[in-house]
């Protein structure tokens, strides 16, 4: 295809795309306006099935299947970086050597975190009757497990945080959102449609059918996906170095001379990779 065909073919596909917006805000509504018909339909979906956040009947009930795939982005996502940041036969890893820590931010770190991780979860199950819900308070809850990190060390992260079972987390969750929407197929409804489960009494933990199942496999997909995030990245510290680098170091720690290599102590894991 030559240039200038390619240029008609982009001219004819924007064509088309800003005369579709063009009639789409002609149909808007006033702006400003008390009513709006979407907005209508999603309170009154939401009320008849007992969901007291219209947002997370919206994002768990009326389109389910889109946050399925949100979801699956940030699966996806996780599972190239745990690919790509692997360990390999050239690297090495180094125990990070811990850094004095200043008492204030210690003290902060170590009483804001139950605090943090208490509103995690709380955001986690509230999620349908109140704003926040599994995307929000997944990351609350991930942020503060490392609060650990910057009031203690890396050691102390590592200790409450076994990156298999994390791991297994991430998957579960996402496998729970699928198999609750091929639970639905079977009993005779629509994929991840809201029929699974009695909608229960309005405002209680236990309302709104599928929606805090769903919202819960969120929670538990996203904290974990963004803790295992972080544990790959923090043991990023790579320093390239030749063989005679890599065994005068090793001649070092020999001595007891080793540090991390990036000299960061209160920081990660260090990775060595020898070549040129």
């Amino acid at each position: 295809m030559s240039r200038r065909m390619r240029m008609w073919v982009l001219a004819t596909g924007g064509f088309g795309v800003a005369a579709l917006f063009a009639a789409a805000c002609l149909r808007l509504p006033r702006f400003g306006g008390a009513g709006h018909p979407y907005g209508e339909r999603a309170v009154a979906a939401a009320l008849s099935r007992n969901t007291a956040n219209v947002i997370s009947s919206v994002n768990f009930d009326l389109r389910a299947f889109d946050t399925l795939g949100e979801e699956s982005i940030l699966f996806a996502a996780v599972l190239g970086t745990v690919v790509l940041l692997r360990q390999t036969r050239d690297e090495r890893e180094v125990e990070p050597a811990p850094a004095k820590v200043a008492p204030a931010v210690r003290r902060y770190a170590l009483i804001m975190l139950p605090v943090a991780l208490l509103t995690g979860l709380y955001v986690i199950a509230h999620g349908q009757l109140s704003p926040g819900g599994g995307f929000q308070g997944g990351v609350v809850v991930a942020t503060a497990l490392h609060l650990l990190y910057i009031g203690a060390d890396y050691h102390a992260l590592q200790r409450i945080r076994p990156l298999g079972l994390y791991e297994v987390g991430d998957a579960a969750g996402e496998a729970t959102y699928l198999v609750v929407g091929v639970a639905v197929m079977l009993q005779g409804s629509a994929f991840l449609a809201n029929t699974l489960l009695p909608y229960g009494t309005f405002n209680t933990l236990a309302s709104g059918g599928t929606v805090p199942l769903l919202n819960a496999a969120v929670g538990m997909e996203v904290a974990c996906a963004v803790v295992v995030l972080l544990a790959h990245f923090l043991d990023q510290a790579v320093e390239i170095e030749d063989d005679g680098a890599a065994k005068n170091k090793d001649k070092d720690k020999d001595k007891g001379r080793g540090t991390n290599g990036n000299g960061n102590g209160n920081g990660n894991g260090n990775k060595d990779r020898d070549g040129s």
